[in-house]
């Protein structure tokens, strides 16, 4: 009980800390602290913290690996959370992801596109779903983060606006690691943003922009993110892998 009890406060210090850095940002920025939501990013760490974290008021969370979302999302399942699956998909797991995902944030490709909506319709849901967007030029390469080249999101957004049990939320991008974005998030979330824009021309409710993690929230915040990833700054750094 004292371990959770310490937990329980770590936790609540963290997001303390990572709250006023958003309504920070949001200030600097002109924009209100209702314009930017908080999704904490739980990889790694156990449902015991998910129910910690959701006595204290988070109500998004997100997950990158299928095994681990599934089994944390079922035993989580009595708690009224909005669940974002932020990983790589294969279309292999597609059927599972669509049992417990409320929002996926990287959809890239038609193909998963199909299978998704195969899910999303077997299980009698409707998924929401964002475009990830590669600002690297060769995404696959720099470390397998997968996204659309910017010049295929709308391929990927019509796509996904036609697929029954499928919405369009909007755009999705991490921070790239190389390319002419690489050590620049500013300006890749500024980027980001021009393709909300046009996005929007074309699909008046894609109107969601998920960007920013724990180093650089304050940039995404101010070029306009309606969403932020925050795993780190809230629950820890995470061991590295071997």
């Amino acid at each position: 009980m004292t371990d959770v009890i310490a937990r329980r406060a770590e936790l609540a210090e963290n997001l303390a800390r990572v709250e006023e850095r958003i309504a920070d940002a949001c200030a600097a920025a002109g924009r209100g602290r209702d314009e930017v939501t908080l999704i904490v990013v739980t990889k790694t760490y156990p449902a015991a913290d998910v129910r910690l974290l959701a006595e204290l008021g988070v109500r998004h969370v997100a997950e990158n690996r299928d095994q681990e979302a599934a089994a944390k999302a079922a035993e989580c399942a009595d708690i009224p959370l909005t669940w974002h699956f932020v990983g790589q998909l294969q279309t292999n797991k597609a059927r599972s992801v669509a049992s417990y995902a409320d929002v996926v944030h990287s959809v890239d490709r038609p193909r998963l596109v199909n299978a998704l909506s195969g899910a999303a319709r077997s299980h009698g849901r409707e998924l929401d779903c964002l475009v990830q967007v590669a600002l690297d030029a060769e995404s696959e390469a720099a470390g397998g983060r997968g996204g659309a080249a910017p010049e295929s999101v709308a391929t990927v957004a019509d796509a996904i606006d036609a697929a029954q049990g499928l919405r369009l939320a909007g755009v999705m991008t991490v921070a790239p690691l190389t390319g002419p974005y690489a050590g620049r998030p500013a300006s890749a979330f500024d980027r980001l943003r021009e393709i909300s824009t046009g996005l929007c021309t074309r699909h008046p409710a894609a109107t969601m922009v998920s960007a920013g993690m724990s180093s650089d929230l304050e940039e995404a915040v101010a070029a306009g993110a309606t969403h932020v990833r925050v795993g780190s700054a809230v629950l820890g750094e995470r061991p590295r892998l071997g």
